[in-house]
């Protein structure tokens, strides 16, 4: 390559760097859309709306949360993949997209992991196998002696497809026992059904779970995450018992594929600088969040090992969803 040429290529490198650059500190021009494919007042909501504030606040410019619910998350995740890569419409989600990838099958007209780019984990909070007081079992190994001897315990769960039915099929997988599962309309329902005594033991989102374990309506028994959770530092793994068994309910943000990476960068900046935020932290606390920071390849990796994770749950117990 001739001195000429290789000047040309020089600025050519310098002009589309300077111009990320400019991209990145022009961005947000105009105000953005966060979509949250939940209804509003959840946990993934108030969360989306606590982040829009704070960005808000830093970027000043509004960041306006659309609930857009339906198909356990995938109308909304559908609704941002088909917006421009302008960095303008952002996709606020939970681990339901690594299921349901595999759960609805064909109906997912898109491919997450090519149509979504990565922005950054936010946060993530354990499922916790608790029991109602009445079952004699005071840890795992009990209860899963006490379902293997009498083959008539009942498993509810927030629904057919959801992590916390995933986990009792991942308990059932992991030790042969014969559980009848009982799905519920939600966190807050199938908690009813513990707390009443139609189910024998749940596996329910960490918010949900510790008043009632405060209280002593219901016994904690282990947690779903890889590693012991802050929020219930009291109880085991359930990888301690069984290697590998893992499922927490995480939450992280994504943008449409071809976004520029100088926009990714800046968001992934802001949300490290927003889960710093008193407020933020303040409502992680109690809600037995745990805040995340990551890079966008980091969630990328993560996010293909719980579509894989799942995709085997679901395989092996053939589950499908009308």
């Amino acid at each position: 390559m001739n001195t000429r040429a290789i000047l040309q290529a020089f600025l050519a490198a310098l002009g589309l760097a300077v111009g990320g650059a400019a991209l990145a500190q022009a961005w947000p021009a105009k105000a953005v859309r966060i979509i949250v494919p939940f209804g509003a007042g959840g946990g993934t909501d108030i969360q989306a709306r606590l982040l829009g504030k704070n960005f808000h606040d830093s970027m000043g410019q509004s960041f306006v949360v659309e609930n857009r619910a339906g198909a356990g998350g995938i109308i909304g995740a559908e609704i941002a993949v088909r917006a421009p890569a302008d960095g303008y419409t952002i996709l606020f989600t939970t681990a339901s997209l690594a299921v349901n990838v595999t759960l609805y099958g064909s109906r997912v007209k898109f491919d997450p992991l090519k149509d979504l780019a990565p922005v950054s984990w936010i946060s993530s909070t354990p499922l916790v196998l608790v029991a109602h007081p009445s079952v004699p079992v005071k840890n795992v190994k009990e209860l899963v002696a006490l379902a293997r001897k009498t083959g008539a315990m009942n498993a509810g769960s927030n629904g057919a497809g959801t992590t916390s039915h995933l986990s009792v099929e991942m308990l059932t997988q992991a030790t042969g026992i014969k559980v009848a599962h009982i799905p519920y309309k939600g966190g807050g329902p199938s908690m009813i059904g513990l707390i009443s005594g139609e189910i024998d033991f749940l596996f329910s989102t960490g918010p949900v779970a510790m008043p009632q374990i405060k209280s002593g309506k219901v016994r904690g028994l282990a947690v779903t995450t890889a590693k012991k959770s802050s929020a219930f530092p009291e109880f085991p793994t359930m990888g301690s018992f069984f290697p590998g068994f893992e499922s927490d309910n995480w939450y992280a943000m994504f943008l449409p594929a071809g976004t520029p990476k100088e926009i990714v960068g800046k968001l992934n900046s802001e949300i490290a600088k927003a889960l710093k935020a008193a407020d933020i932290r303040d409502f992680m606390a109690r809600e037995a969040l745990d805040p995340v920071a990551s890079t966008p390849e980091e969630l990328h990796a993560n996010f293909k090992r719980e579509i894989d994770r799942y995709a085997k749950v679901i395989r092996a117990g053939n589950i499908k969803v009308d």
